[in-house]
């Protein structure tokens, strides 16, 4: 027997859950997530490193961490679950007047969007935050307090947990082989064809709306419906230290502007993270002991104390970032396939937009719009059209 659902979401990540979520709190329940693998968040949103900030540079980024900092604040009384949203705060680190006049230009466009508590900060006053840097090159930076971290995880589940309480359902160890199309006639002018069922290794589906909320393989379930998207995968590795008590208990995420190296604190260490340039797309997911002495490198010259820090490297890991061609989601209907929407693409940024994300993406499913943004900033059309958006705050 077939089964049937309104709305199929492919991938059960922060992400997909999200718009699980948004789906049934506006009364559309008739959904079904499909994940392949036997638990949730064995994909991305396991291995990030959980940052939340509104220091973005670009407007729809910007609004969409308003939204979501907003909601991981409520997230505990709002779906019952907890998010472990803790505001410590972002402080990026300028060396030089580019780097600086930059941080100003997007704090300029913070406030303008409402983002009112980003500050300008002095050398000393990062010291404050963190005496034991190397600071003689630092000329100041900019501290939200509302910036924080929260834990992917919990919010994934709380996400989950909620929408199946309202009727969602999740099949696990699931595969989709399939998403099937039927011509569209003359019916629909903008569209070819229209989705009327996806093939799983439980059997076929029937359903007229698809979200494609695959993460880093968005493109590969892209073109189950015939559909290119621009997503390929990059590998980001992070590195947590032993116990380590020479920097301060509670300290902001700080993010050293001259090297990309940014570090906060994970319980009792340090976690360590550094966007290696050399890094080429592919599906890697191991961690490379090499990448230690990279990091510590850096590590050891802005924070020297550092350099007694104790490494494990196999409790290192490695994650996927999945990445557009200008950083920046891929949010909204295929122009193709009626009926198929993606929500992908987030460049390392899809935990900390998973509340804006799964409500735009909801938003559009429902009622082919979003009060939110304006989503076709973030349609698939734009690469083609050229209206590609830039975003240069990307760690």
């Amino acid at each position: 027997m077939t089964e049937t659902a309104d709305v199929v979401i492919i991938g059960s990540g922060i992400v997909g859950s999200s718009v699980a979520y948004h789906l049934a709190e506006q009364g559309c329940t008739n959904v079904l997530v499909i994940e392949r693998e036997a638990h949730q968040g064995k994909g991305s949103t396991g291995k990030s490193m959980g940052g939340v900030r509104a220091q973005f540079a670009t407007d729809v980024n910007i609004e969409m961490s308003r939204y979501s900092i907003d909601f991981f604040s409520r997230f505990d009384e709002v779906v019952g679950h907890p998010a472990d949203y803790r505001a410590h705060g972002y402080l990026f680190c300028a060396t030089n007047e580019r780097q600086l006049d930059y941080l100003k230009t997007n704090r300029s466009r913070q406030l303008a969007l409402g983002v009112k508590n980003v500050e300008l900060v002095s050398r000393d006053d990062i010291l404050k935050f963190v005496p034991q840097l190397r600071a003689d090159d630092i000329i100041g930076g900019t501290f939200c307090p509302t910036d924080g971290f929260v834990d992917p995880h919990s919010v994934m589940m709380g996400f989950m947990l909620k929408a199946r309480e309202r009727g969602v359902r999740l099949w696990l160890d699931t595969q989709v082989i399939g998403i099937e199309t039927l011509e569209c006639g003359g019916s629909m002018p903008f569209s070819q064809r229209k989705v009327q069922g996806v093939v799983t290794s439980r059997g076929t589906v029937s359903t007229t709306i698809v979200v494609n909320a695959a993460g880093p393989w968005a493109a590969q379930v892209a073109r189950l419906a015939g559909t290119e998207l621009p997503v390929e995968p990059l590998r980001r590795q992070l590195v947590p230290t032993e116990p380590f008590n020479q920097l301060p208990q509670r300290f902001p995420m700080v993010i050293d502007m001259s090297t990309g190296f940014h570090f906060r604190r994970e319980g009792k260490g340090i976690l360590l993270a550094w966007n290696d340039p050399d890094e080429t797309v592919g599906f890697k997911t191991g961690f490379d002991p090499k990448f230690v002495e990279k990091i510590l490198t850096r590590a050891a010259d802005r924070v020297p104390c550092l350099v007694d820090a104790e490494v494990n490297p196999r409790r290192a890991w490695a994650g996927l970032y999945e990445m557009t061609p200008d950083h920046h989601a891929i949010i909204g209907p295929a122009a193709n396939v009626a009926g198929l929407y993606f929500v992908n693409g987030f460049s390392g940024h899809g935990v900390m937009h998973s509340p804006a994300s799964g409500r735009i993406t909801a938003d559009l499913i429902l009622n082919g719009t979003s009060d939110l943004i304006d989503a076709s900033e973030l349609s698939l059309e734009r690469f083609a059209e050229g209206r590609l958006l830039e975003e240069t705050a990307v760690l």
